[in-house]
């Protein structure tokens, strides 16, 4: 992967996540947030806000970022990670789609 600078947004969502800061997280995403996590769908913060729960800093979850490269369209975002926590442990890939600063999409693949 490319070093493409990462977005504020993307450090944001990291960042967060290690540090177990679950009102940070999820002020990194707009309202009308979508978050796909291997077809499991979840819909604005609220939304964002129980993934987080259940499956991210609920689970202790931390990230190692390889690399971040630009995706193919504007404001998109491919960050390939290493996840560790009680959780999920493994390799991933991150697509972000980002709006006005904030991750409008999210998605694991």
């Amino acid at each position: 992967m490319s070093d493409t600078a990462m977005p504020d947004a993307i450090r944001a969502f990291v960042d967060t996540t290690d540090a177990g800061d679950s009102e940070g997280f999820v002020a990194a995403f707009t309202e009308d947030a979508y978050l796909n996590d291997w077809g499991r769908e979840f819909h604005g913060r609220d939304g964002v806000a129980s993934w987080n729960e259940t499956d991210n800093i609920g689970r202790n979850a931390h990230f190692e970022v390889h690399g971040i490269r630009e995706g193919r369209k504007p404001e998109q975002y491919l960050v390939n990670v290493t996840v560790t926590g009680d959780g999920y442990n493994g390799p991933g890939l991150f697509t972000f789609d980002l709006r006005d600063g904030l991750i409008a999409r999210f998605l694991i693949a």
